[in-house]
């Protein structure tokens, strides 16, 4: 595309500026040599796009990741309440629950 441009320019550009007087080299008068691309053949369809989706998407909001890691945070606080409560069961001592199903429970 751009030898075609420039084929078309190039009169044009002669007539605007002439080569200058004097000895200087003469204009290149035989035309450049233009190497000839094989047709193109017809393309294939190009693959639809998959539908995106909000749990593939690296963008998330900060308050969710930190409302996660708060409930994580807890979970994690109950559970390590239990193991050490039961733990303690094992070896004879007792720290359970003050209150069962609604009633007040003795240690």
């Amino acid at each position: 595309m751009l030898h075609t441009i420039g084929r078309m320019l190039d009169p044009l550009l002669r007539l605007l500026w002439p080569p200058p007087p004097g000895r200087h080299r003469p204009p290149c008068t035989h035309p450049l040599p233009v190497r000839l691309l094989p047709e193109p053949g017809p393309r294939p369809a190009p693959a639809p796009e998959p539908y995106l989706r909000g749990e593939d998407s690296p963008l998330v909001r900060p308050y969710l990741l930190a409302h996660e890691r708060r409930q994580a945070a807890a979970e994690a606080r109950r559970q390590r309440g239990r193991r050490r409560a039961l733990w303690l069961a094992v070896h004879g001592i007792d720290i359970g629950p003050r209150v069962i199903h609604g009633r007040q429970v003795a240690a």
